[in-house]
C-alpha cells in the first residue's frame, strides 16, 4: 500500500492523515476477537482507568498474541511508514487504547515526542504513529482531537502529569494549546481543532510533534483504537527507564508479512 502525492501533502500540511476503511470488517473482527482475553489477564501491561477500573490501554500486544504479532508487520501499516521514513524501522510501542462506553477517561493535550524524549531519550521527533479504528469513531465517543499544523512548530513546553489519570504523561499547558489553536484558525478558519473520526477499519497516521488529546467517552458506544509506533533505528531510545512494554528494546528492522495474514 502506497500513499499518493496528495496524501503526503496533507500529512505534511496537517500533521495527520485519515484513510477510511483500509481494513475490512472481517479483519477488524479478527483483531477485536483477541481483545477480551487480553484485557482480562493480569498483565502489568494492561493500564487500568483511575476511576472506573476498566482497561484504559493494553500494551505490548504483539508479544502477547499471535494476531497482533502479524498485525504490527502488516504491509498496509509498514509500507506507508517506509514511504515516509525510508530507512530501517523498529517497533517502538504497540497498544490498543480503549474508551469504554460512559466511562472512558480523558487523554490530556500532549504530543508524543515529549514522552519519547523525556522518558526514553529518543533524540529526534521521527517516530510515526499508525492507528487502526477498531470501532466506528464518532464526534461523541471520545475521538482524538488534533490541532492541525501544530507539528510545524517543533517542541513545546511540557510537564509530567502523574495525577490526572492512571497513565503518567508529558502534557502541554493551556497557554500552548490556546496559541496553537489560534495559529491553526488563522490558516484555516473553523479548523483550529479537528476530531479524527471515521468508520471502523480506517487508518490514521500522525507525526510525533502533533499536539492532540481526547475527551471522556460520555456516549453509549465503545471506542477502541489500535496503535503502532515505528521509529528509525538510527533514532532509537538511549534510556531504558520505562518497562519494555512501553518502549520496546528489540531494535531490528521490521519485516513485513503477507497482506492476507488476518484472513
Amino acid at each position: 500500500m502506497q500513499l499518493s502525492p496528495e496524501h503526503l501533502t496533507r500529512l505534511d500540511r496537517d500533521g495527520f492523515l485519515i484513510l477510511p476503511s483500509v481494513f475490512s470488517e472481517t479483519e477488524i473482527s479478527t483483531i477485536k476477537n483477541r481483545l477480551p482475553a487480553l484485557l482480562q489477564d493480569s498483565s502489568e501491561a494492561n493500564i487500568i482507568e483511575k476511576e472506573s477500573g476498566q482497561v484504559r490501554t493494553a500494551m505490548g500486544l504483539h508479544i502477547r498474541d499471535e494476531i497482533f504479532a502479524k498485525l504490527v508487520r502488516h504491509p498496509r501499516l509498514v509500507q506507508p511508514a517506509r514511504q515516509i521514513r525510508p530507512e530501517p524501522l523498529y517497533i517502538q510501542q504497540v497498544k490498543v487504547n480503549i474508551k469504554a462506553a460512559f466511562s472512558g477517561e480523558v487523554w490530556q493535550w500532549h504530543y508524543d515526542f515529549a514522552t519519547h524524549h523525556s522518558d526514553d531519550g529518543v533524540p529526534q521527533p521521527l517516530a510515526l504513529n499508525l492507528h487502526i479504528f477498531l470501532d466506528d469513531v464518532t464526534p461523541f465517543n471520545g475521538p482524538l482531537y488534533f490541532i492541525p499544523g501544530s507539528h510545524k512548530y517543533g517542541t513545546h513546553r511540557a510537564f509530567h502529569d502523574t495525577q490526572t489519570t492512571s497513565y503518567p504523561l508529558w502534557v502541554v499547558d493551556q497557554d500552548v494549546v490556546r496559541d496553537l489553536v489560534s495559529r491553526a484558525e488563522k490558516v484555516n478558519p473553523g479548523r483550529g481543532i479537528v476530531p479524527a473520526i471515521g468508520p471502523k477499519g480506517s487508518m490514521l497516521i500522525f507525526h510525533d510533534t502533533l499536539v492532540h488529546g481526547s475527551p471522556n467517552n460520555m456516549s453509549p458506544w465503545d471506542r477502541s483504537i489500535f496503535s503502532l509506533i515505528l521509529n528509525p533505528i538510527s533514532n532509537a531510545l538511549t534510556r531504558e527507564d520505562r518497562p519494555d512494554y512501553k518502549h520496546h528494546r528489540e531494535l531490528s528492522d521490521i519485516i513485513e508479512v503477507e497482506d492476507n495474514c488476518l484472513e
